[in-house]
């Protein structure tokens, strides 16, 4: 086993890419996700690794403990949180006439319910790290943060999203700096667009954005796309730098004339 993973969302989409791209590299990995489990998906995951599945709301704080909990009494430890977790808007409406109630709902998934599982799981990591660690023994666990390029590009039909990825942003800032000397790692991995159910209605927007050639990589972004990302950085491949921001976008975000 190379390390024990936590990944909320982890059985669709992104998420679902991140799962099995950490199960194949060896670690055991405990999913939270809303949905009772598919006994067919733990199937298929179970074939790949060592997984454990647990139905709860990151939203609710509540549920944040259990979690932790079942990781630790499975395997002793953890070592990767991914907060993956998140929500568009159910309906896009222009920022003029946006409800609090939308907001509401979207922040407390996308951005308040993974600032508390990470003050939890940064928690846990601690209290288990070797009495005689210091700084120079390297890093203890690493955590990273899904976010989106929202976060620096503006939708003014779902601006709950986009503030809610910004403020991901700032929190791995926060994170990083407070964590550095625990000996914890802090990342935002900024995905472009990819394929997933939340982008399958906007289908034919972003084939003709592709197709015009304003993203350098000119595909569709897959979930495995980030789960290799995870896996990359997971491995303490840069144990002298936290807070960076990762572009998992095929280039969208460089600025062209």
């Amino acid at each position: 086993m190379n390390g024990v993973a936590l990944v909320t969302g982890g059985s669709r989409g992104i998420g679902y890419g991140i799962t099995t791209a950490l199960l194949r590299e060896g670690y055991s990995v405990a999913i939270m996700a809303t949905r009772p489990p598919d006994p067919s998906l733990i199937e298929q995951l179970t074939k790949l690794g060592d997984v454990l599945y647990h139905q709860g709301d990151v939203a609710n704080l509540d549920d944040h403990d259990a979690f932790i909990q079942a990781a630790i009494d499975r395997w002793k430890r953890i070592d990767l949180l991914v907060n993956n977790a998140g929500v568009a808007p159910t309906t896009r409406m222009d920022i003029l006439s946006a409800t609090p109630e939308s907001y509401d709902r979207v922040m407390n998934i996308n951005l308040r319910g993974p600032y508390f599982l990470t003050q939890r799981v940064a928690a846990a990591m601690i209290a288990r790290r070797p009495g005689s660690w210091s700084i120079k023994d390297g890093p203890i666990g690493t955590i990273i943060n899904v976010s989106s390029i929202s976060a620096e590009v503006v939708s003014t039909d779902r601006g709950e999203y986009c503030l809610s990825k910004a403020g991901i942003a700032m929190a791995t800032q926060l994170w990083a700096s407070r964590l550095a000397r625990e000996g914890i790692l802090a990342y935002e991995l900024r995905p472009g667009i990819v394929a997933t159910d939340m982008t399958a209605g906007v289908k034919a927007k972003y084939d003709a954005y592709f197709e015009s050639g304003a993203v350098p990589i000119a595909r569709w972004g897959q979930p495995e796309d980030v789960g290799a990302t995870v896996v990359a950085l997971c491995k303490y491949a840069m144990p002298y730098s936290t807070g960076d921001v990762i572009h998992v976008d095929g280039g969208m975000h460089i600025a062209e004339l």
